[in-house]
Order: C-alpha cells, then sequence, then structure tokens
C-alpha cells in the first residue's frame, strides 16, 4: 500500500491511498471458502456451488467490504504515525467510477488541519483588571433591603406612594410575563408612578418600556428582557396588581443579627454594615474575574493571527450529527462556532506553551472546595472530611459532572495565567461603574 499527502493549502490536505491487490487478498479468499457451505445458487444443493460461481455472486461485495477496512485500519494507523492534529475527522473523496475490478485502488481523504502559531500572552493591551468595591450607598440600600424582607407587610386596600406592589408584567406578543414586586421609586416619571396611586388589586396599569427606568438595564430584572433588547425598547406592558403591602422595617437587634449571620457573630449596625461589604466585595471579585477572562480572551481572538481550515469544517459539519445539514446550514453553524473555535485553540496552546496540566487531584481538590462553599450556604458550616469526600466520590462518578468541572479547573487555571501575564491595569470602581463598564456603556 501506498500512502502520501498532499497540501491543499497551509491547513488543508489530502491523504491519497494506493491499495493493491495483496493488501486484501488473503482476507477476501478466506471470505470466500466461509461463504462457500452457506452459499445458494439456484440449480445447486446448499454447500455445492461452485468456488467460481460463489466468487461471481458474493465477491464483489466481499472485496468492497474488505478493502473499506484495511483503508480504515491504515488510514487510523497513519494519522498516527505522522502525528497528524487533525480538526474533525477525514472526509472521504466520493469517486463514483472507480472500478472495483482493477488491481489498483486509489481512496482520497480530505482532512483538515490544526493550525501552526504564535501565542503572544504578553501583548500591550488596555485590558482593565476591575477591583469592585461597595461604596455607603450599596450598603445602605442592603440594610434597608434586610429590614424591609425581614420586617411586617401590612396590607392596603389601594396603592400609595410608599406601597410594595406585587403584580405581573405582561406583552404577550413578546412573550413577556414575570411576577415581581415593585416600589414607585423605580420609575423614572412621576407621571409613570401616579398612575398607580389610587389603584386596587386586580387593576390592570399600562405603561410604556422606553424611559420606564433610570437605566434601561432594569428591564432586564423588572421585565426578564435580555440585555440584547433592552435598549431602545418601546412596548406597552400590562401590570397586573395582585398584591398591596406597606412594609414596617424590622429593628436591628440582636435577634436579626444572630437569624442572619448566626449566634454572636454580628453585634452592631457597624458589624452588619462591614459583612455586608465583605460579602458583596466577594461576589463582586468573581464578577469582576469572569470579566477579564472574557475581556483577555476576545483580546487574545482578536489579535492572535492563525487560518482555518473553513471550507474543509463547513463540509465537514455536513456530515456530522443526526440531522445532516445543508451546505447553507454548515455555513451559518460555521459562523456561529468560529470565534468558539479559535478560542478552543488559543486555550489548548496557553495550556501547552506553559506547561499547565489539569490533573484528577486538581478536579478533586476544586470539586471539594464547591461542595464546602454549598454547604456552608445551607447551614453546614464544618462538614468533616469524610463527608465531603463522599460528595466528591458521588460527583465525579459522573462523567458529564467530571466534564463541567474540569472545564471549570481550565477557566481558573487561565485566569491565574492571564492574571500573571497579561499584566492588566487595575481600576478600583463602584458596583455602578463595574456594571456600566461591562455592557461598554
Amino acid at each position: 500500500m501506498d500512502i502520501k499527502r498532499v497540501a491543499i493549502d497551509a491547513v488543508t490536505e489530502t491523504i491519497v491511498m494506493t491499495v493493491v491487490h495483496m493488501d486484501y487478498k488473503g482476507q477476501v479468499a478466506k471470505r470466500i471458502n466461509e461463504k462457500m457451505p452457506l452459499a445458494q445458487v439456484k440449480g445447486f444443493r446448499k454447500g455445492a456451488v461452485p468456488k467460481d460461481l460463489v466468487e461471481k455472486q458474493y465477491g464483489r461485495e466481499i472485496k468492497k467490504e474488505e478493502v473499506k477496512k484495511v483503508v480504515d485500519l491504515a488510514l487510523e494507523r497513519y494519522i498516527q504515525s505522522e502525528r497528524l492534529n487533525l480538526l474533525g475527522t477525514p472526509l472521504p473523496k466520493v469517486n463514483e467510477e472507480l472500478d472495483w475490478s482493477a488491481e489498483e485502488l486509489t481512496f482520497e481523504f480530505e482532512i483538515g488541519l490544526v493550525p501552526s502559531f504564535e501565542l503572544d500572552l504578553d501583548a500591550k493591551n488596555d485590558i482593565v483588571k476591575y477591583v469592585v468595591t461597595a461604596d455607603d450607598k450599596l450598603i445602605d440600600g442592603q440594610v434597608a433591603r434586610i429590614q424591609k424582607q425581614f420586617g411586617t407587610a401590612i396590607p392596603q386596600d389601594a396603592v400609595e406612594a410608599n406601597s410594595d406592589i406585587k403584580g405581573v408584567f405582561t406583552n404577550e406578543a413578546e412573550g413577556i410575563g414575570n411576577t415581581t414586586t415593585i416600589t414607585l421609586d423605580i420609575f423614572k416619571d412621576k407621571a409613570t408612578a401616579d398612575k398607580f396611586i389610587g389603584k386596587k388589586v386586580g387593576d390592570v396599569v399600562t405603561v410604556n418600556t422606553s424611559g420606564l427606568f433610570e437605566d434601561d438595564h432594569q428591564l432586564m430584572d423588572y421585565l426578564k428582557v435580555g440585555h440584547d433588547n433592552v435598549h431602545g425598547l418601546a412596548i406597552d406592558v400590562d401590570f397586573t396588581i395582585e398584591a398591596i403591602t406597606v412594609s414596617e422595617p424590622a429593628e436591628l437587634n440582636q435577634e436579626l443579627f444572630d437569624k442572619l449571620f448566626g449566634e454572636g457573630n454580628v453585634a452592631s449596625l457597624e458589624d452588619l454594615k462591614a459583612k455586608i461589604k465583605e460579602d458583596a466585595e466577594s461576589q463582586f471579585a468573581q464578577q469582576a474575574d469572569q470579566k477579564l477572562l472574557g475581556d483577555v480572551t476576545e483580546f487574545l481572538i482578536e489579535n492572535t493571527k492563525f487560518e482555518l481550515p473553513s471550507e474543509f469544517l463547513k463540509k465537514w459539519l455536513q456530515t456530522v450529527g443526526e440531522k445532516k445539514l445543508s451546505p447553507e446550514e454548515a455555513e451559518v453553524e460555521y459562523a456561529r462556532s468560529e470565534k468558539g473555535l479559535r478560542f478552543q485553540l488559543i486555550e489548548g496552546k496557553a495550556l501547552a506553551q506553559n506547561d499547565i496540566k489539569i490533573t484528577f487531584e486538581d478536579l478533586k481538590t476544586f470539586t471539594a472546595k464547591n461542595i464546602r462553599v454549598q454547604m456552608a450556604q445551607f447551614g453546614q458550616t464544618n462538614p468533616t472530611d469524610e463527608e465531603v469526600q463522599g460528595i466528591v466520590a458521588r460527583v465525579l462518578s459522573n462523567q458529564d459532572e467530571v466534564k463541567r468541572l474540569s472545564d471549570q479547573v481550565v477557566a481558573e487555571k487561565l485566569l491565574e495565567l492571564f492574571k500573571e501575564k497579561a499584566n492588566p491595569t487595575t481600576k478600583e470602581v463602584t458596583y455602578d461603574e463595574f456594571i456600566a463598564a461591562s455592557y461598554g456603556e
């Protein structure tokens, strides 16, 4: 058998395989002999059919089957021996005119190669690592929310300026149907708030989303509208009132502090504010890390140039999956997934270039840390190592969970690498400033 590669371009090649009679004749002969006792040809008893007739009736299909086995095995071994790093899987070129009676049979397979490229993590950039602080406005607001949440809700007959109004925002055409609780101070325009004054349970108030709030992003919270849709959204929504109450704030006393944070952990308003600040900034740090990871990802995708075997991958996409794609559908799918593929290659390069490996011990440690955090959220602050490791073992026995957690470990290691190598500029901001920066506004 002769195997060679023919370059189409830098990342696409054709593997050409020439199969000769010696490569498959022994196995074909064996299959013919095995077939003879079972062969049935009109005019002959079963098992008494002459060999030449068995070959004539079954030989062509047997030859095709055995040649395919030879070709598939040779292709697999060739890819391994040449250490070819492929994108997708080899695509056989269809040859409708192949002469199966010929002594030599030629088969061609198109392959897409992982591109060779340089990754410069130290490249000059304008990436910002945000340090998000909890300012007095945020802390005081959270104190007020705690007092309200644990206060006493007193029912009202009609909406007043200080009412808490539970209801449903709806717009059937836009698929909006979100139950929420509002206060009248959330609205940008006093005229909108005035529409609610005096309304009772069961009444419907219609408002327009254009300029409804000071910040259009609040539509995401109250109407559950996606971020891409909030800007410039100008539709009428109905708010159907389900309950009207006024809140008598809870007293900030030791009973409330112990209920929220455990006995003796918070003893004063100052302690409460310090605890709110600590918890908030811990959450903000996670959000800031995710933004940093996303920003570095975008920078590397935009600034790391390499060619992909795009035409090959579009053809390959038509052949995989339960539903075969048309050329037009494959074009759309490739456009949708190209950026993700580019980062997947960049990610692999970054890990290899910095000799970062993900071990099973890394996975166990990461999983145990997550489990301890989750248990603490449900009041189990001091689980034993035996308890935690038992849960870890159960979680890691699920292959889907292993894949999900492995991806998180990779992201964590990449984040630490990017913090070190990308050398981002550190900037301290409030949470409101961070949100504005996150959405580019």
